[in-house]
C-alpha cells in the first residue's frame, strides 16, 4: 500500500475568507478543499462573479484597468464579509481587483491578508490586468510564490513577507487508474493536455510533421487559431477542454504525457507535471532544475531539452510498456511521499500565517 503524505494541520483552525476564481475546473476550488481538509473554516467568494459582470466589452475593460463600480462593490463586499464572518484571515487567489485602501482597512481590523499568485506579473509574458495589483504588493501580510525569481522581485518591491511553495496536485482529483489498467485501455499515443503558450504549437506541429509522432492535443479552443489547417485536423480533431475527471482520464488514456515549462512566466517546473505523476501517468517533461530536483530522470520521469531529444525519448518509450509502467509508478510514489499535493504545500502557508497572527492581531485599530 502507498504511504500517504504527512502534514501537520494548523493547531487552531482559522476562519478564512477565501477569494478566488471558482469557475469549473479552476485551481481555486482545489485550494479551498485543501484548506478545509486542513481544518480551516472557509467562507468562499467567487471572483468570477465580479470579473464577468455586465457585457463582455465592459468586462474586458474592467479586467485590464481594474476600475468601475463593480470593482468598488467587490472591495466593499470583502470588508463587509470579513467583518460579518469574524475571520482571522482573508486569502486572495489572484487578487487583481483589490485596492490598497481595502488591505489597509483589513489591517486596522487585525485581519491577516494572504496573496496567492500563481502567475508572474513581472515575467516576459506580460499578461494584462496587473496594473492595480503591483501597487498593492507592500500592503499584504504574506505573499505566496512559486519561483525564486518572483520571491526576489516581491522583496525588492517591499513585500512584508514572502513564502515559496510549489504548484501541487489535488488528491481528490488526481489519482491513479483502476488496478489492471494497461495499454489496451490507452487510446492516446503521445498526449498534451493544456494551453498553447510559448512555442508549444510549433513544437507539437513539428513533432507530428517532421518526426512522425502521433500527437493528440486537448485544450482550450484558442488552439484553433494557433495551428495551421493540416496540423489542426491531425492534432486537435476534437475541440475539448478537459477538466477534473475528464482531465484525469485523459492522462490515464495516454501512453506518454507531455509537460512543458511556461517560459513566459519564468516557471521552474510545470504544474501539470505533478498532476500527471499523481494520476499514475508516464511523464515526459521539459528538462529544468526544478523538474530534476523533484523527479529522478529515467527512474521517476523522463525529460527532454529540445525537440530532437523529445522525439528520441518518445521512440524509446512508446512501445516499451513495462518501462513506462515502472517509471510512472515510481513518479506517483515520489509525488505522494514528497508532499507534491495541495495539503502539504498549503500547510506550509498556514504555518506562516499562524506565526504572524499574534502581531497582526496586536495591530488592531492601527494603520501601520
Amino acid at each position: 500500500m502507498e504511504s500517504q503524505p504527512t502534514f501537520r494541520p494548523v493547531p487552531t483552525g482559522l476562519r478564512i475568507l477565501y477569494i478566488a476564481p471558482m469557475n469549473y475546473g479552476w485551481y481555486g476550488l482545489y485550494r479551498q478543499r485543501s484548506l478545509e481538509r486542513l481544518g480551516q473554516t472557509v467562507f468562499p467568494i467567487d471572483i468570477v462573479q465580479y470579473e464577468k459582470r455586465g457585457n463582455p466589452w465592459m468586462a474586458r475593460i474592467r479586467y485590464r484597468l481594474q476600475i468601475g463600480r463593480v470593482v468598488t462593490q467587490m472591495n466593499a463586499d470583502v470588508l463587509r464579509l470579513a467583518k460579518e464572518h469574524g475571520v482571522d484571515a482573508v486569502w486572495f487567489d489572484k487578487p487583481l481587483f483589490i485596492r490598497a485602501a481595502t488591505l489597509k482597512q483589513l489591517r486596522t481590523m487585525g485581519i491577516a491578508t494572504v496573496d496567492y499568485m500563481i502567475d508572474n506579473p513581472f515575467g516576459p509574458r506580460r499578461d494584462p490586468g496587473f496594473r492595480l495589483y503591483v501597487r498593492t504588493i507592500p500592503e499584504y501580510d504574506l505573499h505566496v510564490q512559486q519561483r525564486d525569481v518572483s520571491v526576489a522581485e516581491y522583496l525588492a518591491r517591499d513585500a512584508r513577507r514572502v513564502v515559496k511553495v510549489q504548484t501541487a496536485f489535488e488528491p481528490s482529483v488526481h489519482f491513479p487508474p483502476p488496478a489492471g489498467w494497461s495499454d489496451k485501455d490507452r487510446t492516446r499515443e503521445v498526449s498534451f493536455i493544456g494551453t498553447p503558450y510559448d512555442e508549444r504549437p510549433q513544437f507539437l506541429t513539428d513533432l507530428w510533421r517532421k518526426y512522425d509522432v502521433p500527437v493528440v492535443i486537448s485544450g482550450p479552443r484558442i488552439w484553433t487559431r494557433k495551428l495551421d489547417p493540416a496540423a489542426l485536423a491531425a492534432l486537435y480533431p476534437q475541440p475539448d477542454e478537459l477538466y477534473d475527471a475528464a482531465y484525469r482520464e485523459g492522462i490515464w488514456r495516454s501512453k506518454i504525457n507531455l509537460s512543458f515549462l511556461t517560459h513566459g512566466n519564468q516557471d521552474e517546473y510545470a504544474h501539470k507535471s505533478f498532476e500527471i505523476a499523481a494520476c499514475g501517468g508516464f511523464l515526459l517533461a521539459e528538462r529544468s532544475a526544478g523538474h530534476s530536483e523533484r523527479f529522478r530522470e529515467n527512474e521517476e520521469a523522463a525529460f527532454f531539452s529540445d525537440i530532437e531529444e523529445c522525439a528520441e525519448k518518445i521512440r524509446r518509450y512508446l512501445n516499451d510498456e513495462p518501462a513506462r509502467a515502472r517509471i510512472a509508478a515510481a513518479g506517483r510514489r515520489r509525488a505522494v511521499t514528497c508532499g507534491y499535493d495541495n495539503d502539504s504545500q498549503l500547510a506550509k502557508v498556514l504555518d506562516v500565517v499562524e506565526e504572524l497572527l499574534p502581531k497582526i492581531r496586536a495591530r488592531r485599530g492601527s494603520s501601520k
